[in-house]
Order: C-alpha cells, then sequence, then structure tokens
C-alpha cells in the first residue's frame, strides 16, 4: 500500500461543482462565531477540493471506540504498525511533512515508538520495540513506496470520508470550532442510507488552509464518536530536513530491499504483496471490500484474530457459511470459502455482498 502521510482531497469523477449537484446540501452557513466569514457547504466541499499541499509538522490523537474486545499487542499506548493495534484505544503519533517525497509519522507509545519515513528515494519503518528497520530504496524520488500506512491522520480519515459522498449524503455546515488554537468550519456529512453504520462524519476544516483538522465518526445512536482522530498541536511550516534523515540505531536488525528486486532472504515480503488486493462491491458509505484467499485456519498463531473470532456468531445462507463480527461502526464477515468481507454496513449488507461477490 503506497504510504502518504498527506492524502490528497479528491472526489473521485466529479469536480466541486458536480458533486454539489449531487448532494442533498443544505443552505445552513456556519456561525461566523468568533471570527469566521459564514461559508456554505458547497464552497467548503470546493475548497477542500482544491486545498493546496501545505508543509506542516504536529502531534494527532487517534481515539477507537468500536466496542471490540481486548486485543493482545493493541489498544492504548500500542505503537504496532499493524492495522489492528489502532482499532482500540487511544494513540498518539508525532507527523511531519514536506511534500510528497518526504514525510514521517511516529506513533509513540510508553516506552516505544515506531516509524514510517520518506525521504526521497528512502523509504524506511521502524520499530524500537523489536529493534528492526526495513529500508526501501525506491528508483526515484517520485515513485510510491509500498511501506505500511498508519492511518491516524485527519487528512487520511477526511478523505476517506468525502469519497463516501454520494447522492443520499446531507452535507451541512454546524458552527465553527478551535482545533489546536486555530479557528475551523465544522462541515458535518450524514448518510441517509439504512444500511450505513454511520450516523455522521464531522470534519473540522482549516479555515486559513483548508487542512482537515479533527475527524469525528459517530455511529447510529451513539452519543459519543466510535472513532476520532484531532491534531493537539500543529504548525504550518516546512519541518527541519534532518527530521527525514534517519539511521538505524547500532545493533538494529534491518532488512534491505530495492523497489522491484525480490525480497532478501528471509525477509518479510511488502504488505502490498502479502494480501491479495481487495475488491469493492457497492458504493458510497455502503461500499464492501471482498478480500479472497484468508486462511482462517491460520487463525490460531495470530491472538489478535484469535481473540476477535471468539467473539464472532456462527451464520449461513445462500453465500455459504461462516462468522460475522459486529461492532458499533465496523461489520466483517469472515467465510469458509476464504473470503473476508468488511464495511462500514449492517451484517445484512455484508451477506448480501458476500452472494453478488460469489
Amino acid at each position: 500500500m503506497p504510504f502518504s502521510l498527506r492524502s490528497r482531497w479528491t472526489i473521485p469523477a466529479a469536480g466541486a461543482t458536480a458533486v454539489a449537484a449531487a448532494l442533498v446540501i443544505s443552505p445552513m452557513v456556519a456561525d461566523a462565531s468568533p471570527s469566521l466569514p459564514p461559508r456554505t457547504a458547497a464552497e467548503l466541499l470546493a475548497s477542500t477540493t482544491a486545498a493546496a499541499d501545505h508543509p506542516f509538522s504536529g502531534t494527532v490523537v487517534e481515539t477507537a471506540r468500536l466496542g471490540l474486545p481486548d486485543l493482545p499487542m493493541s489498544g492504548a499506548g500500542s505503537t504496532s504498525l499493524s492495522a489492528t493495534s489502532l482499532v482500540t484505544g487511544s494513540h498518539t503519533a508525532r507527523v511531519w511533512y514536506a511534500g510528497p517525497g518526504r514525510s514521517r509519522i511516529a506513533l509513540v507509545g510508553d516506552l516505544a515508538e515506531s516509524d514510517v519515513i520518506r525521504n526521497g528515494t528512502d523509504a524506511w519503518t521502524w520499530s524500537s520495540a523489536t529493534n528492526t528497520a526495513q529500508h526501501l530504496t525506491l528508483p526515484s524520488e517520485t515513485a510510491k513506496a509500498p511501506t505500511p500506512t498508519i492511518d491516524v491522520t485527519p487528512a487520511q480519515a477526511a478523505a476517506k470520508a468525502l469519497a463516501a459522498i454520494d447522492p443520499t449524503t446531507t452535507v451541512t455546515v454546524e458552527g465553527t470550532a478551535s482545533i489546536a488554537g486555530r479557528s475551523a468550519y465544522e462541515l458535518v456529512l450524514a448518510p441517509r442510507d439504512a444500511g450505513s453504520l454511520v450516523a455522521q462524519v464531522r470534519l473540522a476544516i482549516d479555515s486559513v488552509t483548508s487542512t482537515p483538522l479533527r475527524v469525528e465518526v459517530f455511529a447510529r445512536g451513539a452519543g459519543k464518536p466510535a472513532f476520532e482522530t484531532a491534531f493537539t498541536s500543529i504548525t504550518f511550516a516546512t519541518p527541519d530536513p534532518a527530521v527525514f534523515a534517519f539511521s538505524p540505531p547500532r545493533g538494529a536488525k534491518v532488512t534491505e530491499q530495492t523497489m522491484g528486486a525480490a525480497p532478501a532472504p528471509g525477509a518479510r515480503p511488502d504488505a502490498a504483496k502479502d494480501a491479495a488486493q481487495p475488491t469493492v462491491v457497492g458504493t458510497g458509505w455502503t461500499s464492501v471490500a471482498v478480500i479472497k484467499g484468508v486462511d482462517l485456519s491460520a487463525a490460531g498463531g495470530n491472538a489478535q484474530l484469535s481473540t476477535l473470532l471468539r467473539s464472532a456468531k456462527q451464520v449461513s445462507g445462500s453465500y455459504g457459511t461462516g462468522r460475522v463480527v459486529t461492532t458499533a461502526l465496523v461489520s466483517a464477515l469472515l467465510l469458509d470459502d476464504g473470503r473476508l468481507l468488511v464495511g462500514a454496513v449492517t451484517p445484512a449488507v455484508l451477506e448480501q455482498a458476500a452472494t453478488r461477490a460469489g
């Protein structure tokens, strides 16, 4: 998976004008208090689409309240780069961004730190807990690095929310907010499709740069966000180049790889090559990712997956048999034929997608 700390604010297959026409947009404008001029939802959508790529550095706190059982090596303070480490508890990350070829994110725990760094033709991942590093040499500074992505920043969460917009989405502007000492507009996306578990997504958009400063995702019937990520501090200035100059500490085990070359003997394959590429069934808020070839028999050797499966419910239908895991915001259907379906949807939508996907 390509690593990018600053996801571009694009809405597929349409410009801001076309998107505004496709949405159900409320005429409500933001409260000018304390000092912001009123802006409509369409204007904010246009500004986020055309936002410049601003260099910045700051601290982000991500919190997930999905209702999952406590997972081994996850929860608050975990610095694992695996996706399951970020689905429970709170996590703090330091972020630096100087452009598409210069970025760094450090997931910071109580006694450990994990980093993903891009510095021109060099891409690094580093874990202090295991004292290991992976170094990928890229053919050019514009090449995409297939290193792990740490999805904790507001930009990443906001990009996914904007990509889910469809004609059933209601978009409003509900006042202003102060995030990390900066003034922001509150843009609210509310899907009306009953198959979605999402009640609304609130985006705090910086009033000057149009950078997302906070994203809150509310599940249906919930008073608190099931997922939120926000800057606690941010500075819009180009970070010191030294931030991106990484050298592994003495004694670290380093795996070297050149993009396009075969992995070194004993090296772990890239995450992008390690799993089947998913297909997508459906669109918008009820889209479902389908991954084939998942080996459920290997779950016994994965403590996190084993914990999740123990909370699963047995299901069956025309799509086959398997187990479903439901949280406040995400459902996952693991079928005995090796298919895994995941989405922010009800289990019924997953079962329909499983039938359609074959």
